[in-house]
């Protein structure tokens, strides 16, 4: 293998770790939103349960 055979797979070597490395922060950036998401989900129908029960307590 030459000397520019060598840079060049040195060069496509540091192109696959910085895409993998990209790749790994957003999988983990989804990760997060999605937990975020089920908690804001779990919050709004703990709330609209509570709306809902205040309610029927008003009226009967």
């Amino acid at each position: 293998m030459t000397a520019e055979e060598k840079y060049v797979a040195a060069a496509y070597l540091v192109i696959f770790a910085v895409v993998l490395a990209y790749v790994v922060i957003i999988a983990l950036k989804l990760q997060r939103l999605e937990r975020e998401l089920a908690e804001l989900a779990e919050l709004a129908r703990t709330k609209r349960a509570a709306e809902e029960e205040r309610r029927a307590v008003a009226v009967g």
